[in-house]
């Protein structure tokens, strides 16, 4: 029976020693899962391959180490051996989790660790941990958080950040009674040198200024790109809006060195918009929004400078957004009127020509002054879908009176400066008043001084190529602007406008007088037909025919009316 109990052992023992090297082969088999084997002590008894890859040390090098002096960070050494003794004492197990141990080289190493104990009943306990590189999940993850939180092309913090960012900041600053700016910033005519270049030299440009950007700012303050060509800009601890406009200073004066980009230098400015924390908002929307609207503001008033938030420029955003809402409804409604100002011929009295005169109307009927809207569609980008309505409706009018008094007539329609940005603007003229069956010269085009003397070739060719069609050009508000009379003579124009200004001053000012005069003399020794605008009274009716105008406008003959008046006009005209 003795030898029956020991035979019985010793198949024990052996079955339980092929187990064990069937369990080593097992987890030696497995290249990613690092296992290490400690006996009560905590002291290594095993250590796989795996482990090496994982924390460094071969297997001769952690043979009978103490866990706690291996890969356990000094933070956690206390509870390790806590929660060890409290299993094998109290039998309390591990937890699996998500944890950061120690490399031989010192760095951490992320793992998810399980545990599990053998031996227990033996008095021979044997603690094995189990861990998975948690590197590459490590390495997915920080690369979540960047693509959420951060901009590829500048690498700095979104949009998204910055809100989130904002937030926290004011609810610190609330508590401390501190202030906080925040800064909109908006790179100038930056459109143009995506449009010329590219996008891919616009993308290198934007990366050089961000990195200007974050070179001149200081350590505390926080930068981030907000999308496109808009970097948002924190700023903590600063001297008041005079602190803040020195470190906006810097800023300027560092874009204003230009930049070389392949080869090829270009010059970057940029306006700035400031909203202060709690003066001009207590949340974060709110002092986005102000920072933005001063930005706007600081393009309005000559770009590359710096505007804060007042309450006035918030009325103005609002104002300009009711304007813009309008127009839009106005155009997708095609509610939008054209108005007729005859213009007279001097030498017999008739109705030359009339002046198409936009106007838009609210929701109650009222007419809305063009003053306000034209800006606002200009600012918005509106201004060539108003302007392609205007040319259209024009020509429809046109189509109208054929066949009647009106039939010989000529409208000029007022043509915006961003209207011949647009390279086959000729080619729509032409072709819409070919669809009409109207000849040319049954339109004119009206351009501010400002706009046609500012003009590139590209420009000039198009005008050119409308008035060898018989297009009527005409140089609107002449003598407002900045005008080179050698510059005059070369432009394909066949009329100026005389400013109404220069008439009103010219009644009682000798200096406008002698302006005037010199203006249509030039005007008819250049071989174009002189219009004076804003002719009111009987007085300024004389003045302009003794001066030898040839053409008038104004309030004496005839306001702006709608195209049903027009022929009651003109048979009253002719009577």
């Amino acid at each position: 029976m003795q030898g029956s109990s020991a035979t019985r052992k010793e198949r024990s023992q052996s079955f339980l020693d092929r187990s064990e090297r069937k369990f080593h082969e097992l987890i030696e088999s497995l290249p990613m899962v690092a296992v290490q084997g400690y006996n009560r002590n905590r002291e290594v008894i095993y250590w796989n391959e795996a482990s090496r890859r994982l924390y460094g040390y071969t297997r001769e090098e952690a043979q009978g180490k103490l866990l706690e002096d291996l890969i356990i960070p000094d933070s956690m050494r206390d509870g390790v051996i806590k929660a060890h003794t409290d299993w094998l004492e109290r039998n309390v197990g591990i937890p699996s989790e998500e944890l950061e141990l120690k490399h031989k080289e010192g760095h951490l190493v992320p793992v998810y660790s399980s545990h599990v104990m053998i031996k227990q009943d033996t008095g021979e306990c044997e603690m094995y941990c189990v861990d998975i590189s948690l590197e590459e999940q490590k390495k997915a993850r920080a690369e979540l958080h960047r693509n959420a939180f951060f901009d590829d092309l500048t690498e700095l913090p979104n949009r998204r950040f910055m809100e989130a960012e904002l937030t926290v900041r004011l609810a610190e600053a609330s508590r401390l009674k501190r202030e906080v700016a925040v800064v909109f910033i908006d790179m100038d005519n930056f459109k143009l040198i995506n449009d010329t270049l590219g996008h891919h030299q616009g993308d290198k440009l934007l990366k050089a200024v961000s990195d200007v950007l974050k070179k001149e700012i200081r350590g505390a303050d926080l930068l981030s790109r907000f999308g496109g060509d808009e970097f948002v800009l924190l700023l903590f601890d600063f001297d008041g809006p005079e602190g803040i406009h020195e470190l906006l200073r810097r800023l300027i004066d560092a874009l204003d060195r230009g930049f070389t980009i392949d080869g090829d230098y270009f010059q970057v400015t940029a306006s700035f918009g400031v909203s202060l924390f709690p003066d001009n908002g207590t949340t974060s929307a709110e002092l986005m929004g102000n920072a933005d609207a001063a930005m706007y503001q600081a393009k309005e008033t000559g770009k590359n400078s710096v505007c804060f938030y007042t309450p006035d420029i918030n009325d103005r955003l609002t104002h300009y957004q009711d304007i813009t809402t309008l127009l839009r409804r106005a155009i997708a409604s095609d509610t939008l009127q054209l108005y007729f100002q005859p213009q007279i011929d001097l030498v017999n009295g008739g109705m030359d020509s009339c002046e198409a005169l936009l106007r838009c109307f609210n929701e109650h009927g009222q007419a809305v002054s063009p003053a306000d809207f034209i800006p606002v569609a200009e600012k918005s980008g509106l201004i060539h879908r108003i302007g392609n309505w205007v040319i259209e409706a024009a020509c429809r009018q046109l189509k109208a009176w054929q066949g009647t008094a009106l039939g010989h007539m000529r409208i000029d329609i007022n043509l915006s400066g961003r209207q011949l940005n647009n390279p086959r603007l000729a080619d729509e003229i032409l072709e819409t008043l070919q669809r009409h069956g109207l000849t040319t010269s049954q339109l004119g085009l009206e351009l501010t001084e400002n706009e046609v003397f500012g003009s590139d070739n590209g420009q000039i060719r198009q005008l050119e190529r409308l008035k060898r069609s018989g297009v009527h050009i005409s140089i609107d508000d002449f003598g407002t602007g900045y005008s080179s009379l050698v510059y005059l003579r070369k432009l394909p124009v066949c009329s100026i406008k005389i400013d109404r200004s220069f008439l009103h001053h010219a009644m009682s000012n000798d200096s406008d007088m002698a302006i005037m005069k010199a203006m249509i003399t030039v005007g008819h020794t250049l071989g174009l037909t002189v219009v004076v605008e804003g002719v009111e009274t009987e007085e300024q009716d004389i003045l302009v025919k003794n001066l030898g105008c040839d053409l008038a406008q104004g309030f004496l003959y005839a306001t702006p009316r709608p195209a049903a008046q027009m022929p009651a006009f003109l048979a009253e005209l002719n009577a």
